[in-house]
């Protein structure tokens, strides 16, 4: 299991730092790609749940993150976190986001398991971006 949550954070961490240029648009990106696949499978009041949870923990870390609830409809769902990343240099905006995405997927991973989470990630991201994040792993 170890290896799988390895795999799963460097999957994050690539997909954060592909484009430096626009790192909070490809940050949004990749929540709203998730939250489609994951409220399918719990609930938009689940995937809410997780993702505040989630905001509350980073915060300790990257204390700018916004902390309100996020927004019904699906097309300004994170709209807050969108403008915590706005004042924010390049740098923190990509960490504090591969922080958030490591911590949500943890979190679900220990409510629906490894090999699902894993799954829900393939599906939201593509299967391009585990097999380049895989064969970067097994390569080192």
């Amino acid at each position: 299991m170890e290896t799988s949550e390895l795999l799963r954070h460097r999957i994050i961490k690539n997909l954060v730092l592909q484009h430096p240029e626009k790192v909070a648009d490809t940050a949004i990106n990749l929540w709203e790609q998730m939250a489609t696949q994951i409220i399918s499978v719990v609930g938009e009041g689940g995937f809410n749940s997780l993702y505040a949870r989630s905001v509350f923990l980073a915060q300790s870390t990257f204390s700018w993150l916004a902390v309100g609830s996020l927004s019904a409809q699906s097309d300004d769902r994170f709209a807050e976190l969108k403008m915590s990343f706005e004042g924010q240099k390049p740098e923190q905006v990509g960490e504090a986001n591969s922080l958030l995405l490591i911590t949500f997927t943890d979190i679900l991973a220990s409510l629906i398991g490894e090999q699902l989470t894993t799954s829900i990630l393939r599906s939201a991201w593509g299967f391009d971006a585990s097999n380049r994040a895989d064969k970067e792993f097994k390569n080192e």
